[in-house]
This record gives C-alpha cells, sequence and structure tokens, in this order.
C-alpha cells in the first residue's frame, strides 16, 4: 500500500510546538517532551490525536508514551505511514 503523506520535518516540528504550546524553536531534537517541555500524560494523548488526524494512522497509548522527542515521532510517522507500525 502507497500513500502520497509524507512527513516533513519542519511541518511536524510546528505541529508538536502548536500541540505542546511551545515555540518551535523549543522543539529540537535533543528536547525531551516530558522532562524539558513539561508535557504531560494528556498532552502526549492531545500530541498522538493530533498525529492521527493529520496523518490518517492509528497510534496506540503504549506507541505515544514511548515518543520522547522529536525524532521520535517522526520515526514513529514514517513506519506507520510505510505500513510497518
Amino acid at each position: 500500500m502507497s500513500t502520497d503523506i509524507t512527513v516533513d520535518k519542519d511541518q511536524l516540528r510546528n505541529l508538536v510546538a502548536d500541540t505542546l504550546d511551545v515555540t518551535p524553536e523549543a522543539i529540537t531534537d535533543e528536547a525531551r517532551f516530558k522532562e524539558d517541555l513539561q508535557a504531560d500524560s494528556l498532552i502526549a494523548l492531545e500530541l498522538a490525536v493530533t498525529l492521527e488526524r493529520r496523518y490518517t494512522v492509528e497510534i496506540s497509548e503504549e506507541e505515544i508514551g514511548r515518543v520522547r522527542r522529536l525524532p521520535d515521532v517522526y520515526e514513529l510517522l514514517v513506519r506507520k505511514l510505510q505500513g510497518r507500525g
């Protein structure tokens, strides 16, 4: 199954920043959502719903719970969009 949806890292950074209510500059590859940006489990679920809607994928609570930084979100989405997630 092929999909036309790709993951643009800058757009993803902006989407995550908007969901976490921080500036896009705060979403560096090294910034940890929970420890550095004070994202709690409710915000993590909100992020999952936002990603599901934007990229038309399903993300479990377990999967979003393993996401710690922007590269984790990116890799999760790429896996999902390639049909391996």
